[in-house]
């Protein structure tokens, strides 16, 4: 039978962005914030993030590279991306980076700018609640599943990488793990995901007979150094087979 899933499946947080750069430092730097998150450029650090990812792969053989990589439409996603594969990250410099608009960050909507709603997200759960105008967790998990099903249709057997937002990782932790409600919203209280960190999947990582994907490490930020913005929890260990 076609195997059907990837052999590897590496999911990356991308780099630090410019509105997350105090204003203070961001003067300093040269960074301004775009009107748009889809428009935010990566800053001088998330640049540095990127390229030290690219170059850990590069040093990797070309059994633990990626042959194909898909993107967010917003730009630090995409970014982060190219110079992943700018510094030798993918298998080939000249593999095209295809971008997929249901990788894009959760739209929150009006209820970030508007405190005032957050009692129906109380009592709906944030997992349900959809924000006027926004997306529930519900909603992005609906287009990730698509995502999937590109994967198993076109991929099988490959090694693949996504660059993505927090909330996608996550997502698609919830999808291929087949996790609940409460498990993916204790691993979301337990460590925001840190920029450019990466989570990978192995396919049949357990046994021969393992016909999926298997967690292999989440929120790995070694590959940075001293350069990764880590969040409490972030894993520098290798995380095979464990669920957080």
């Amino acid at each position: 039978m076609q195997q059907r899933w990837p052999d590897r499946l590496w999911i990356v947080h991308h780099g630090q962005s410019a509105d997350l750069v105090a204003p203070g430092a961001a003067e300093v730097a040269g960074v301004a914030a775009a009107d748009r998150a889809a428009d935010e450029a990566l800053s001088p650090l998330g640049e540095e993030q990127a390229m030290a990812l690219g170059r850990w792969f590069a040093g990797r053989p070309d059994a633990e590279r990626p042959r194909v990589m898909m993107t967010s439409p917003y730009r630090p996603a995409i970014q982060t991306g190219q110079l992943i594969r700018d510094q030798g990250g993918m298998a080939a410099l000249n593999l095209k980076i295809r971008i997929d608009e249901r990788l894009r960050g959760q739209d929150l909507g009006v209820e970030a700018r508007a405190p005032e709603l957050g009692e129906p997200r109380r009592l709906q759960s944030k997992f349900y609640h959809r924000p006027p105008g926004g997306e529930s967790w519900c909603d992005v998990i609906l287009r990730l599943r698509g995502v999937l099903d590109t994967l198993s249709l076109h991929h099988g057997g490959d090694h693949v990488m996504i660059v993505a937002h927090e909330r996608v990782v996550l997502s698609l932790r919830y999808v291929l793990e087949g996790l609940t409600e409460t498990q993916i919203l204790c691993i979301e209280h337990s460590a925001e995901i840190a920029h450019c960190a990466i989570t990978e999947y192995r396919f049949g990582a357990r046994s021969q007979e393992d016909d999926g994907l298997v967690l292999a490490r989440h929120n790995f930020i070694a590959p940075l150094g001293a350069l990764a913005t880590a969040k409490p929890g972030a894993n520098i260990a290798n995380l095979m087979g464990r669920r957080r």
